[in-house]
């Protein structure tokens, strides 16, 4: 799958944290049967690999790598098998051995500066982060005006009583959703399929 395929998958992408590996198959499952397929686990703990090779375990689940900063991280979240890599920024360093690789990358952008560099990488497809702290929605329709070409993921302050502003923007294709993967395994399928029916402005 493109990153573009993979962002259109779903309306929300469920950013998740995850500390103990024994819990990221039932998360997983409890999420695709909610219909969000496209899980982001966070690089931030020790269980997070662990987790990555559990959920693609899980028929229909398409499993990536977050706050991938570093290239061993890279190549640890590839043996772990993880389909997509998200980085939480974009340097070249970073983006060209990914790249290279063909693997789907999804990098963070805040600024005009970073799209440039992105541009300038081949790269159209972003990362919107932190979104709420970089200013939100208006910030994000003064960057889509002149790098029309652009496609983001809003991440970093979306919540389940804003997403839908995000997902009123044209140019936004889905965003990053933290509050999901919360509770028991009947709550996190109740909230993932409320999620996975939000509207979508960016569906043509």
């Amino acid at each position: 799958m493109t990153i573009e395929q993979i962002m259109r998958t779903s309306p929300v992408i469920p950013v998740l944290v995850i500390e103990d590996a024994a819990t990221a198959r039932p998360l997983a499952e409890a999420l695709v049967a909610g219909g969000l397929r496209v899980l982001e686990v966070t690089l931030r703990t020790p269980a997070a690999l662990d987790a990555i090779a559990a959920m693609k375990q899980v028929p229909g689940a398409i499993v990536g790598a977050g706050t991938v900063v570093g290239h061993n991280q890279f190549d640890q979240a590839m043996a772990a098998g993880a389909e997509f890599i998200v980085a939480p920024g974009l340097t070249e360093a970073l983006a060209e051995p990914i790249i290279a690789s063909g693997v789907p990358f999804l990098p963070g952008v805040a600024t005009a500066g970073d799209l440039m560099r992105g541009y300038a990488l081949g790269l159209r497809h972003f990362k919107f982060f932190p979104a709420e702290a970089s200013g939100g929605v208006k910030a994000l329709k003064s960057l889509a005006a002149p790098f029309y070409e652009a496609r983001f993921c809003p991440t970093g302050g979306i919540t389940r009583e804003n997403a839908a502003d995000y997902l009123a923007q044209p140019a936004v294709l889905c965003v990053g959703g933290t509050w999901l993967g919360k509770g028991a395994p009947d709550e996190i399928e109740r909230d993932a399929r409320a999620a996975a029916a939000f509207p979508r402005a960016a569906l043509g």
